[in-house]
């Protein structure tokens, strides 16, 4: 099977990489990639970025957010981690799906890996999940694109992927380790990840070559990136709403915040509890509604209303209460 040589890291430009195989890239044939991204969470099409993952971990740890083209769950992904995408024409949906899919499969028996299709969208490894895949069609176009673990760190993929409420926040590392595996415990002479690319590029590839994109087909890759993965709009302005509620002590008494975020943006904000205060705190309700749910435009605005917050809060600060509300969705 051809292929294409992807070796970029940031997850964002990569996301633009697999639309573009998929919607521009002239197709005769299936073509492959093998990739890596940078620590980074990757949402699916239908998710909500404040619900799904825990965005205060990533923003203090470094770990990007990109939401993908197609559906399914959150994932985490570091340089451990061997993507794959395969794009080709399809004239039988039933039938290219599944033989995509076997050619992943197959290829990781060749190393020796008792790999198996299994579930909605698992590869399974002794009853382990070792990747998980999705799909998008687009006209007479098939993707599909997954996920190997080689040697991820499982630590960070469980906070990452914990949020209050969450399966994952309810399981301890030693469950997470039960049910996923690192395809470096079945491939013990692989030294790391690169080592696995390059066997599996060689099965995939057999004598097939290169298709190399032109710099006008990169600089469409990079525009596309600019444009949409990038965005605002794209990774939170796209979220489905998601309902939350904190409730915290401080000295002026309980503060009860509720609020909703629809479309990236805050909706629906209302503060109850017992707590005292100068002003009435609906004053500074309505100043956060319709903001951009985002720790750098709420302080903002937190701080820079004509009456502090310690107006409706006696002595809180305005940090304060930005960390309560982060906190909890963190």
């Amino acid at each position: 099977m051809k292929y294409l040589t992807n070796d970029c890291t940031e997850a964002c430009r990569n996301m633009a990489f697999d639309d573009f195989a998929l919607e521009c890239l002239p197709l005769d044939e299936p073509v492959f990639f093998l990739w890596r991204n940078a620590p980074s969470v990757i949402i699916g099409l239908n998710q909500s970025a404040y619900a799904e993952v825990d965005l205060e971990y990533m923003r203090s740890h470094g770990i990007a957010l990109a939401r993908r083209v197609t559906g399914g769950g959150a994932v985490y992904h570091d340089l451990q981690n061997l993507n794959y995408t395969i794009v080709g024409k399809s004239r039988d949906l039933n039938a290219d799906y599944p033989d995509y899919l076997h050619m992943m499969v197959n290829a990781l028996r060749k190393l020796g890996v008792r790999a198996e299709l299994s579930g909605r969208n698992d590869i399974m490894v002794d009853g382990r999940k070792c990747s998980g895949y999705a799909k998008r069609v687009w006209k007479d176009r098939l993707m599909i694109h997954g996920t190997l673990m080689f040697d991820v760190d499982l630590s960070v993929l469980q906070r990452v992927l914990s949020v209050p409420g969450s399966k994952m926040a309810a399981a301890g590392i030693s469950s997470v380790r039960s049910k996923v595996a690192n395809l470096k415990d079945y491939l013990p002479g692989f030294e790391d990840v690169l080592a696995l690319k390059s066997a599996l590029h060689s099965i995939l590839a057999g004598g097939d070559g290169e298709v190399v994109l032109s710099p006008a087909q990169q600089a469409s890759i990079e525009k596309m990136a600019d444009e949409k993965f990038r965005s605002w709009e794209w990774i939170y302005g796209k979220s489905p709403a998601a309902d939350f509620k904190t409730t915290r002590k401080f000295a002026c008494g309980t503060v009860e915040l509720s609020w909703s975020v629809r479309h990236g943006l805050m909706e629906d904000v209302s503060f109850g509890g017992d707590f005292l205060g100068n002003l009435p705190a609906e004053e500074l309700a309505a100043r956060l509604r319709g903001l951009r749910f985002e720790r750098e435009t709420i302080i903002r605005a937190l701080e820079s209303g004509p009456e502090k917050v310690s107006s409706y809060f006696d002595g809180l600060q305005a940090s304060e209460l930005l960390d309560a509300v982060f906190a909890e969705n963190a």
